[in-house]
């Protein structure tokens, strides 16, 4: 009879496991879900688009653009499956769950679309709202680094090469926000929803997102870096990092609280994502996850586990949000923090580094 309760006890445990982990692993995979969905629906949608899989990879990378036409009118059922008879899309199945999903069902536009097979069922989602002929769509994702942005160009429609864009915006004058201050271009890259000509040079789309960007710089942010004794390369910097950790935005503020009490008694930040980026691609991905003790020796500048302070520039663009926390960080004495046990994506906080070893998991 024990052992049965056992059993019982431990397939409950389970159950609430996975209940928690499947929405928290689609939202950092796929996005935020429709705030329409109850919470049972975004559930199985959560679950569903984890079965499909591969929403965010396209199977024939080499393919032109094909022209399609949504009807007015039409539904979502016939022209996924439309999408799928000609090529376009792996699944349609795969690309009705994303839509209801994100939210995007009732946003569709009818209307001639140029799409093709190099894009991701996620792309060509977005690609679904907005047709104009002869316009690219170029969607930059919060917490993206430069390669991740040029990667994303032969699908967008730009006839743009990866390899021009990263030559441009790596480049050490990329970008001029106030006279005497020139920079590369990561982390001024602001994400958002792109549409442009197709034919738009390497220096027009890096002046287009850099322009995105100084649109986001509010007085109000402005002298919230100066209250924390930043400038505005080294609150980029730090909000890049920020944005790399918060899974969840509302704790951003905590976050950036623990990097600035850090930062001011001259701990060093020891921020996984300053690692990821100075490894850079591993084979799999542009993050690497999880990270070894071998990994935390990675020589590097970016290393923020072997040099103190900031590292010398932003690894990834931060959104609004992320920027925010920097600016107005959470009151807290807080010096730690690390991902909970129950795969939510919350973190723990800690004063001290004994009550942040409690925190461990199991």
């Amino acid at each position: 009879m024990f052992r049965r309760l056992q059993a019982g006890l431990l397939l409950l445990l389970l159950g609430i496991g996975a209940g928690l982990l499947i929405p928290w692993y689609a939202t950092a995979r796929y996005g935020p879900p429709s705030p329409r969905l109850s919470p049972l629906q975004r559930w199985l949608y959560s679950a569903r688009l984890l079965w499909h899989d591969g929403l965010l990879t396209s199977t024939r990378p080499d393919s032109p653009p094909i022209p399609f036409t949504i009807s007015e009118g039409e539904s979502i059922a016939s022209l996924s499956t439309r999408l799928e008879a000609q090529g376009l899309i792996p699944s349609a199945a795969a690309l009705r769950d994303y839509l209801v999903y994100r939210g995007l069902d009732t946003s569709l536009r009818a209307g001639n679309y140029s799409l093709s097979a190099s894009q991701s069922i996620i792309e060509i989602a977005h690609a679904l709202q907005s047709p104009q002929p002869g316009k690219a769509i170029l969607v930059v994702w919060p917490g993206w680094r430069l390669e991740e942005i040029a990667a994303a160009l032969p699908a967008s429609g730009l006839n743009l090469l990866p390899e021009q864009f990263l030559a441009q915006a790596k480049q050490p004058n990329a970008i001029q926000l106030d006279p005497g201050f020139a920079a590369p271009m990561e982390g001024f890259f602001y994400p958002d929803t792109y549409t442009l000509d197709r034919e738009t040079s390497a220096s027009a789309l890096i002046e287009a997102g850099l322009r995105n960007f100084q649109r986001h710089l509010t007085p109000d942010l402005l002298r919230g870096f100066e209250a924390q004794g930043l400038n505005l390369y080294q609150a980029v910097t730090l909000a890049s990092i920020v944005q790399r950790e918060a899974v969840h935005v509302e704790e951003a503020p905590l976050i950036a609280a623990v990097y600035l009490n850090r930062l001011r008694l001259g701990m060093p930040l020891q921020a996984d994502p300053t690692v990821q980026y100075a490894i850079g691609w591993d084979g799999a991905g542009w993050w690497k996850t999880p990270l070894t003790l071998q990994d935390l020796q990675t020589p590097s500048p970016y290393n923020t586990y072997l040099h103190p302070g900031l590292p010398p520039a932003p690894i990834a663009s931060p959104a609004l949000p992320a920027l925010q926390a920097v600016a107005s960080p959470s009151p807290s004495d807080f010096l730690f923090f690390r991902l909970r046990c129950d795969g939510s994506g919350y973190h723990s906080f800690a004063r001290t580094y004994e009550e942040h070893l409690r925190n461990t998991c199991p």
